[in-house]
């Protein structure tokens, strides 16, 4: 086997070339194609399966038995050869019988051969067929041997499309569309209602020569549309049209430094010297990409992963001369962009004036495009399944990012409902935004501290437009998230500076970083042996800052400088045993100490708050609480630990009610324990930031919220049209004989005591 992976792909693809190049039948070409590969590698075995009518065919072979070619088939999922082409991966074992999802097929006189190869032959990004190959003895097959099969793979798949060997049924990009109105259900990334004419952000790129006759050629290529890549990039993130200082800001710099990654230009120039053209070597390195995609757990790390997607697509656009994704041809009319994916940077190449909406067939909430979408304000639900079936461009769409729906071709009665309800959510939204100014005061004069949570600099401005009494929890984990490798203390200090400036003299409270579990940050080392089967109940939050106590004394620091002259409130989360608080106190204590030793300027006040989220807290409050200058409960972690019910879970999501009696009767427990304390308590989640379960929460005692800024409006509305001493007595009385669930007992209270739950 020849060292070199470039080496033993170039030979057999200057073999295939000829191959490809004759006037042979399909079958033949297949034939030849087999040997070839089975030769360059020393195999015994090369067979090729391909997508027919669903099944997966054995077309060609060499090695095994030739009366099973066109006989054996396989069910995508089926044996190790569907096993491959359902997911997409690749399988490299020395011993083939051992993997769970082997299955012996008798009539391809397979049971001499042990070891086992296969790689995907991949079409418009999935599976149309795959390249095995096997061996008598048990080894696995050399990376350079597999490198080898995945570049010849996407070779295969440009001869199988031209000689017509796949299905055109196979292909979903295919089907016939309807004509029908149909909804789909997505997730929802950024809040808001759209309506607009359906947009592919990128037609399909068809490569239409893999084999390169020129290597240098190519590879100049490649270099004059990196060069024309980055000056797109940098001229687009200097026009970018909001404010400076967003987390925006640091997504377009992380985006950049992709666009600038030298391991990911030498690897496209490797494919290169494998014999690809250009073309095929940014697709070849591309697709290697989504395979790792596939493999990984961590959900930011596949958002970070998208960004260098989505510079493939830009790259192989502008080497291939197709420059014409929807943003670059313009938009005629209000539209609603249709992705699998975006990177941050395609997003803000569109006329804002027609852009309305964005659906995703993939997407996350911590995604960067997902940031720079709210920031632009577009309403954007991901995670939307079968978009190419379903939709067709032009098709007239209804998105309600809210109701997490999207309505394909809706008929004119449902048109003017969606037009309707448009209107009155901006006619409440103009009700609400009058209430900024009003304090949420209860009927009979009890005053309701009403804050907001935040996590991004932008977020500040809430405050101004709802009116709300401050921050209540500022997330400061999403810096970290968005950015590629860890954040100095000086962007934190500047971070941290910037919202307390733009709060004035409304309070923040900043909660130390909230990372692990699901939200693994890539640039922090882990142990291989610590994959989590429930990251929420994990390695996570202030258990991880206080093992990584590095990370939390540069928080600290940058906290304290930040706050220099003001009050700050600081707020540690999952504690869950007094100890814990105490240790991290401690660590913010070192760090003003030695701030202090320098002769710099110092807060005029710390407050150190905790987050009651782990239930087990709740026994050791007495100790704790002496402690603390306030309290603050998560009540989403705390309700799925309370009921041991994953919040994530579709089985569960909807189980277990926030109005139950058990976490009413937990939360007025702790609330009573706090006020005999004389410490503030706070709740912080989705609990707080629905009227009827804000009513219930003041019903058992709960004074403060801290909820998103969209709740504030509808909150201080329900506030002010609330008797707190009839809703206490109610509360009170239902808790005492309690239903399942109190929710219709409350919703029919209120009706008759003239709530808004609006």
């Amino acid at each position: 086997m020849p060292l070199s992976a470039a080496a033993s792909a170039r030979e057999i693809l200057t073999r295939l070339h000829d191959v490809m190049a004759s006037r042979d039948r399909a079958q033949s070409k297949l034939n030849a194609v087999v040997n070839i590969i089975g030769e360059a590698l020393d195999s015994e075995v090369c067979s090729i399966y391909l997508l027919r009518e669903g099944l997966l065919e054995l077309f060609a072979t060499r090695g095994l038995d030739q009366e099973a070619v066109h006989v054996t088939k396989l069910a995508p999922g089926e044996g190790l050869v569907g096993t491959i082409a359902a997911n997409v991966e690749t399988l490299n074992l020395a011993e083939a019988a051992a993997h769970p999802d082997f299955a012996y097929r008798p009539e391809t006189g397979e049971d001499r051969f042990h070891s086992f190869a296969g790689v995907p032959i991949i079409r418009r990004e999935r599976a149309v067929g795959v390249l095995a190959v096997q061996h008598a003895d048990p080894r696995r097959y050399e990376d350079v041997e597999i490198e080898a099969l995945q570049t010849v793979a996407m070779v295969l798949s440009e001869l199988i499309a031209n000689a017509g060997l796949v299905d055109s049924t196979s292909d979903p990009s295919t089907r016939p569309q309807s004509t029908a109105t149909e909804q789909v259900s997505g997730f929802k990334l950024v809040d808001g209602m759209a309506a607009g004419i359906a947009v592919y952000h990128q037609p399909r790129i068809h490569i239409e020569h893999t084999v390169a006759e020129d290597t240098e050629s190519e590879r100049h290529r490649v270099y004059a549309a990196f060069d024309k890549m980055r000056d797109g990039i940098e001229r687009m993130s200097s026009q970018a049209e909001f404010g400076v200082g967003g987390e925006h800001e640091e997504v377009l710099e992380t985006y950049k430094m992709f666009a600038y990654d030298e391991g990911w230009a030498r690897r496209i120039n490797e494919a290169i010297d494998s014999g690809l053209t250009a073309e095929a070597a940014i697709e070849r390195v591309q697709q290697r990409t989504r395979m790792r995609m596939r493999e990984i757990d961590d959900p930011l790390l596949r958002d970070r992963m998208h960004d260098l997607e989505d510079l493939s697509n830009r790259l192989i656009r502008i080497v291939s001369g197709q420059l014409g994704t929807a943003a670059q041809l313009g938009l005629r009319q209000d539209s609603i962009l249709i992705a699998r994916n975006l990177g941050p940077a395609e997003l803000l190449e569109y006329d804002r004036r027609r852009l309305k909406g964005v659906i995703l067939e993939e997407g996350s909430l911590t995604a960067h495009v997902t940031i720079v979408a709210r920031a632009m304000g577009l309403p954007m639900i991901g995670r939307v399944r079968d978009v190419r079936r379903l939709i067709a461009e032009g098709d007239m769409l209804l998105l309600d990012a809210a109701e997490e729906s999207v309505i394909i071709r809706p008929n004119e009665a449902m048109e003017e409902s969606f037009e309707a309800k448009l209107l009155l959510t901006q006619e409440r939204r103009a009700k609400f935004a009058k209430l900024k100014s009003e304090p949420p005061v209860t009927r009979d004069g009890h005053r309701v501290t009403v804050m907001v949570n935040a996590g991004l600099r932008d977020d500040v401005a809430a405050l101004d437009v709802t009116g709300a009494d401050g921050i209540g929890l500022f997330r400061t984990e999403f810096q970290f998230l968005v950015s590629a490798t860890l954040p100095q203390r000086e962007r934190q200090q500047r971070l941290y500076r910037d919202v307390l400036d733009a709060a004035g003299d409304r309070p923040v409270t900043f909660r130390t970083v909230d990372v692990g579990g699901d939200k693994t940050l890539p640039y922090l080392d882990h142990d291989a042996d610590d994959e989590e089967e429930n990251p929420a109940m994990g390695w996570r939050a202030l258990r991880l800052g206080l093992e990584r106590d590095a990370l939390m004394k540069a928080q600290a620091r940058a906290l304290i400088e930040a706050a220099a002259g003001r009050t700050l409130n600081v707020m540690f989360p999952m504690v869950s045993e007094p100890w814990e608080f105490d240790e991290a106190r401690a660590i913010f204590e070192q760090q003003r100490e030695w701030i202090h030793s320098r002769g710099r300027k110092l807060p005029t006040e710390i407050r150190y708050g905790a987050m009651l989220e782990v239930p087990a807290l709740a026994e050791t409050l007495d100790m704790l609480l002496p402690k603390l200058q306030f309290l603050s409960i998560g009540t989403n972690d705390l309700t799925q630990f309370l009921f041991a019910a994953d919040r994530a879970h579709p089985k569960l999501a909807m189980r277990y009610d926030w109005l139950s009696p058990s976490i009413l009767r937990f939360l007025r427990r702790v609330a009573d324990q706090a006020r005999a304390a004389d410490v503030p308590v706070a709740v912080c989640g989705e609990m707080g930031g629905r009227p009827l379960d804000a009513m219930a929460l003041i019903g058992i005692g709960i004074e403060r919220l801290s909820i998103t800024p969209a709740a504030v409006g509808p909150v201080k509305a329900m506030i002010r049209s609330l008797d707190r001493g009839k809703v206490m007595e109610a509360v009170a009385d239902m808790l005492a004989a309690p239903q399942r669930s109190l929710r219709e007992p409350l919703k029919r209270w209120a009706i008759e005591n003239g709530v808004e739950l609006a």
